[in-house]
């Protein structure tokens, strides 16, 4: 049989953890995908799949064997793309992941566009305050706030935030403008806990970094929650730039301590996909890293 033609009636097995789910999916008799699979254990000489009555699952060799037939499809499907061109029309399912109130503000607006643009696309969106591994959660881009760790994700940078802390001019008037982290101590704080779960706050003062500990009257597990609050007038805030940009900018909300602010985090746009890259990955990443460079919030 054709080695690609059992990776992936293999590749089916398992992520539909059924020989009848996969023969439906790829569209074939099950006892032709039965065949299939115990070809390639026998070509193999291991054991792939466990079976049971009820459902199945990868062995050990199995798992590590799924993760590089995996690879060795998606390879040839690149290959096969780059030999059509690199003008085919975006199409097929887009997953994205992004942290949830830049998603909400910048990635959902973004989506909307490719959308618009592709209408054979179909976009699945992730938003979570969470560092999200794009491989093993099978998204194709990301964006990602702050350092990047050694991976072999490709990484296009797109701009940057700052960690600030803010307040409403009313709140400011009635209980004085800190002028130096520690005067934090004396008054009405919000913590956003999606930011950080430490009640530190950090500073950065003539040229070397402390913290103070901070005792928070009100904690909130979303960005959203504390923003709110701090429109509201009850107290100050530490949420990323973007975040309040509009709120800045508006008057709505004045920013304090810049002079102690952090080292600006860097913004970068993510994506897996190899140097010739499928047309729905490229049109998306341009699309993004266009707009995102764009944006005076985050550069």
């Amino acid at each position: 049989m054709d080695r690609f033609h059992l990776l992936s009636v293999f590749v089916a097995v398992a992520e539909e953890t059924s020989f009848a789910a996969a023969a439906r999916r790829l569209q074939q008799s099950p006892p032709a995908v039965t065949r299939a699979v115990s070809a390639l254990e026998e070509m193999l000489g291991v054991r792939l799949l466990t079976r049971t009555t009820r459902i199945v699952r990868v062995t050990e060799a199995g798992a590590r064997y799924l993760e590089d037939a995996r690879r060795i499809l998606n390879d040839l499907e690149e290959a096969d793309r780059a030999a059509a061109g690199n003008n085919a029309t975006p199409r097929g399912l887009l997953a994205v992941t992004a942290p949830v109130l830049f998603g909400k503000l910048y990635v959902m607006p973004l989506i909307v566009e490719y959308q618009t643009t592709y209408a054979q696309t179909t976009v699945s969106a992730l938003l979570v305050d969470r560092v999200v591994n794009l491989t093993e959660e099978g998204l194709d881009v990301g964006v990602r706030i702050g350092p990047l760790p050694d991976s072999t994700l490709r990484a296009i940078r797109v701009g940057q935030v700052r960690r600030v802390i803010c307040a409403a001019p009313t709140y400011l008037e009635q209980h004085g403008v800190p002028q130096v982290p520690d005067d934090l101590h004396e008054h009405c704080l919000i913590a956003a806990t999606g930011l950080s779960s430490t009640p530190e706050w950090r500073f950065q003062q003539n040229g070397a970094k402390r913290t103070v500990k901070v005792a928070p009257r009100l904690l909130v597990n979303t960005n959203d929650g504390a923003l709110e609050a701090a429109r509201a007038g009850f107290g100050l805030t530490r949420l990323l730039s973007y975040q309040v940009a509009p709120q800045l900018a508006s008057g709505e909300l004045t920013r304090v301590l810049g002079a102690f602010e952090e080292a600006a985090l860097p913004v970068h746009v993510l994506h897996r996909e190899g140097r010739h890259g499928s047309a729905k990955v490229r049109g998306f990443v341009d699309l993004a890293v266009q707009r995102l460079r764009a944006d005076k919030a985050l550069n």
